[in-house]
């Protein structure tokens, strides 16, 4: 018995329909990423070196886009804090992601108990604000961006689940589920090699949109001093490290982060909404 046409469009069949717009926030999410990467050979100076003599000032030839209250460098800030300020929402990411397929994929595929106990069970999450989890969390173990980050893949996992949940009921029901289960395949194996890869798209997509969320909230927490310690450049932190500078009349050091937390995340968002619907439409 052969079984036709098994695969989705995968992720190289999404490069079309991609407007200035989508193509913009790709290209900007890219330079950041790269520039996180390469932050250590960017940065022009220490990110923890203190200049007294620059403190609260402009943009010059030590510094070029400025320097904070305590004289450090807000470009090298801004370099290597990109890489902390990434680095956590790609756990969180990566946690929920896995974690949500598992968990979807069992509630969907075994059904019965087990279907309403795992969704019994994230409905308890959902009921439960993942930044206050955080925090609570944070409060108990201290300072440090792996308790947040443990804590915001299990806020997050829900989403993903779902989501994983309803295309796998979707996927049983095509034609090449039966197929394979009447050809002796296990149930381990249809999913491993046709399921899950079949619904990849649409799950990373969201995953896109939920990185952007998951930095929102990491450098919220960060600037609310309940992340990375205190030393440790990121972009959230430099926010409230800022504020001394904003009210002597330098914004810089405060306005520049900001702007790359908005900025990313807007980035991350489109992208995500937009792989999104371009998985949706050919879907139809």
């Amino acid at each position: 018995m052969s079984v036709a046409l098994t695969r989705r469009p995968g992720l190289a069949a999404l490069r079309t329909g991609w407007g200035p717009l989508h193509l913009l926030c790709l290209g900007f999410a890219a330079v950041v990423v790269l520039a996180a990467l390469l932050a250590p050979w960017l940065a022009p100076a220490d990110p923890n070196a203190v200049d007294l003599g620059g403190a609260l000032g402009g943009p010059s030839a030590d510094h070029l886009l400025g320097a904070d209250a305590a004289g450090r460098d807000t470009l090298s800030r801004l370099l290597i804090g990109a890489r902390t300020s990434l680095l956590g929402p790609l756990g969180v990411v990566v946690f929920s992601t896995v974690g949500g397929i598992v968990v979807g994929t069992l509630a969907a595929w075994c059904g019965g108990w087990l279907d309403s106990l795992l969704s019994r069970s994230t409905e308890l999450v959902f009921a439960f604000p993942g930044l206050l989890l955080a925090v609570l969390i944070v409060s108990v173990y201290g300072e440090g961006l792996l308790a947040p980050v443990l804590a915001l893949a299990v806020a997050y996992l829900p989403y993903v689940s779902r989501l994983t949940r309803s295309l796998v009921l979707a996927e049983r029901r095509r034609p090449y589920v039966s197929a394979y289960q009447v050809q002796g395949h296990s149930a381990w194996q249809i999913c491993r090699r046709h399921v899950i890869p079949n619904i990849a798209p649409v799950v990373l997509a969201q995953s896109a949109i939920n990185f952007g969320y998951a930095l929102m909230d990491l450098a919220g927490l960060s600037f609310l001093g309940l992340g990375v310690p205190a030393l440790t450049p990121d972009w959230g932190r430099m926010v409230f490290d800022g504020q001394t500078a904003i009210q002597h009349g330098y914004p810089l050091s405060a306005v520049l982060p900001c702007a790359a937390v908005i900025l990313t995340v807007v980035a991350f968002n489109v992208v995500g909404e937009r792989w999104a619907d371009q998985v949706a439409r050919r879907d139809r």
